[in-house]
């Protein structure tokens, strides 16, 4: 027998669904067989369930008799960075007492998780290479020709090609803009903090001049000497692995392009800032050797030289108002920099190497790197004499602080002492989940029943959707945490639980629209379709104030109340997905249907239960002949009238 024409539209609809769980569970079975590494077929669990690791850790700052209050702000800081930066969901990251830190972890972490924790920590300056925007650059490359810029005079290298903020032949001549590393810093210059300091020359609507009394007639000729080599031994590459193979092709200093060898080429293109594994390799590597790294936020990457300056070169960093050269405030924030002896002949010697450069290529500017990610990469305008600096352009002053405070900070080398590591038991344990699953039960058991006892047959729906949801819900929870380390914990259980409400709220909605349709008057298979197109404005408002107020409670809250505001946003984003493609395709269906149709008693719609009036206008322009339902054949129009 042929379907139904209002049948194809709802089959349609369910068979996307079906498709959509079966993706859903055959992808959560095939990670489990062949996933690396492989998937679990229930949900992971957290601390307060399932219990993990404790470890106690006590930041030592070298050559400092005690750890601060702020030194250890900023450790927990850095900590947090590496327990999310390894994938761990859901661990706890505090205080204990005045200096330890206290990291307890879900699970078995592994042991590249636990040297991460230990790990130190330094600050250090890099002159900047190769940069580019994320989303400007292949994953991998298209051409095997397609190379970044080498140094010229080596025949053997294959050609180059313009990249962002580079030239093929002649250097850094492009108009690569001196970028923030993430979107908290805008754009950031260099500038003098001495009257001594000399002014860039160029574009007058490109670097802001320094800071402080300068003459901006005058202006020093770019050098060119390759004689001119930082003072740290660092710089010079003793590393066979590094150093080039051609000796035409050694490296002058750290700002040569001879530093790009095609394997440091092929990591800077393969580079993958969404990885987190990309800050770990980073935050290990050899300070005499160039690196790829990303900014704060991904949004650029780098290739970066030899380290020629460390944090302990770095005596302050503090924010404020920038002054203008008569002593008043500009309105601007800026970030100054102060430098000991050591470090001013070394910086000193950067900046006069950048400023051989254009003022807005991608080697006019330096790095500086913390625990292995660029915080900021700021041009140089001027030449920097005397160890005084200033990072200036659209900064907030919150984002001025944040910076200073990671320039300060962590310009100290921190190193982390483990104290304590030992496995702890959950919080709450297996019982208190027990007991949970046991209410949610109940709660679905006492919906089943008052769906049934109000809406009959029509209930049993409700019953389907709810099983439908519960079941996407699970498969979700599950392939999350195998694919983000989601890991469920009680507040979370709790959402998923509060969502059997949100979830029922959006099927009371429509049944009782088509109700309202069916006491109008209207046969059931016309008061579905109009019940409908009234109860879906009424579940998408319901549901989007769901959403925002599960989005305000997860950016604005942390641990227990966030996994709640996760469950219960996802469960909504359920419950509209199951409402749409499940709830009613079924009940448009089931309209088509005797039993439904003709408004059986059981069924829920029946019109005579419901006080239904009878009506002739059937929707959409069609109309029924009246029923004679009084006495001696007159219409119950007639009676009603008082016509006899």
């Amino acid at each position: 027998m042929a379907m139904k024409a209002r049948n194809r539209g709802p089959v349609r609809t369910l068979t996307v669904l079906g498709l959509l769980l079966v993706l859903l569970f055959g992808g959560l079975g095939a990670a489990a067989v062949w996933g690396t590494p492989k998937a679990a077929l229930t949900p992971l669990l957290g601390l307060d369930l399932a219990g993990g690791r404790q470890i106690v850790i006590e930041p030592v700052v070298e050559g400092a008799a005690e750890v601060g209050p702020e030194q250890v702000d900023q450790a927990i800081d850095i900590i947090r960075q590496r327990v999310d930066g390894t994938g761990v969901a859901e661990a706890e990251v505090s205080r204990l007492g005045g200096t330890n830190i206290s990291v307890s972890i879900p699970g078995d972490p592994s042991p590249a998780q636990l040297e991460a924790l230990s790990r130190s920590s330094q600050l250090r300056f890099r002159t900047v290479l190769v940069s580019a925007p994320v989303s400007e650059l292949p994953t991998a490359p298209a051409d095997p020709t397609r190379n970044l810029p080498l140094p010229t005079g080596n025949p053997e290298e294959p050609p180059s090609v313009d990249l962002p903020g580079e030239s093929p032949t002649d250097g850094p001549t492009s108009s690569d803009p001196a970028a923030t590393t993430d979107g908290a810093y805008p754009e950031g210059l260099l500038a003098a903090g001495s009257t001594s300091s000399p002014t860039a020359t160029g574009d007058p609507d490109g670097p802001a001049s320094p800071t402080g009394d300068t003459d901006e007639g005058t202006a020093t000729a770019a050098p060119t000497d390759p004689a001119v080599t930082p003072t740290d031994p660092a710089v010079t590459p003793t590393d066979p692995a590094v150093t080039p193979t051609d000796p035409a092709a050694t490296p002058t200093d750290a700002s040569d392009l001879a530093w790009i060898t095609p394997e440091l080429q092929e990591q800077f293109v393969a580079l993958d800032c969404a990885d987190p594994e990309v800050t770990q390799d980073s935050a290990v590597a050899d300070p005499a050797a160039p690196i790829v790294a990303c900014s704060v936020g991904g949004l650029e990457k780098y290739v970066l030289g030899p380290s020629e300056l460390s944090g302990a070169e770095l005596e302050d960093a503090s924010s404020g108002l920038e002054l203008a050269q008569g002593g008043s405030p500009t309105g601007r924030v800026e970030v100054r920099l102060s430098l000991d002896g050591q470090g001013t002949e070394t910086f000193r010697e950067i900046t006069t190497r950048a400023m051989g450069f254009p003022p807005n290529s991608a080697q006019n500017r330096f790095a500086m790197v913390l625990d292995g990610q660029v915080i900021s990469a700021p041009g140089v305008n001027s030449v920097i004499s005397d160890g005084n600096a200033s990072i200036a352009g659209g900064f907030t002053n919150e984002s001025a602080e944040t910076l200073a405070n990671q320039l300060k900070f962590g310009a100290l080398p921190i190193s982390f002492a483990v104290q304590t590591s030992e496995q702890i038991s959950p919080t709450l344990g297996g019982e208190q989940l027990r007991l949970g699953l046991i209410a949610g039960v109940i709660g679905l058991a006492l919906v089943f029943l008052y769906s049934v006892v109000q809406y009959r047959a029509l209930g049993l729906v409700t019953v389907g959707s709810l099983a439908i949801a519960a079941s996407a819900a699970y498969g979700l929870v599950t392939l999350l945490g195998w694919t983000n380390n989601y890991r469920l914990t009680m507040a979370g259980v709790t959402g998923l639980i509060v969502a059997i409400g949100i979830t029922v709220d959006s099927f009371i909605v429509y049944f009782e629209r088509i109700r309202d349709e069916v006491r109008a008057g209207r046969p059931l298979r016309f008061a579905v379709d109009t019940g409908w197109q009234r109860a879906r404005r009424t579940i998408l408002i319901s549901d989007a104030v769901n959403l925002l107020a599960a989005g305000v409670l997860y950016w604005l809250s942390e641990s227990g109340v966030r996994a709640f505001a996760f469950a219960l946003g996802l469960t909504t984003v359920i419950d509209l997905v199951v409402v749409m493609m499940f709830t009613h395709p079924v009940v448009s269906m089931l309209a088509n249907t005797t039993f439904f149709g003709e408004g059986h008693r059981w069924s829920g719609m029946d019109p005579e239960s419901l006080g239904a009036k009878r009506s002739t206008y059937l929707g959409r322009g069609q109309f029924a002949a009246p029923e004679p339902t009084g006495r001696r054949g007159h219409t119950r129009e007639e009676l009603e009238g008082g016509v006899v």
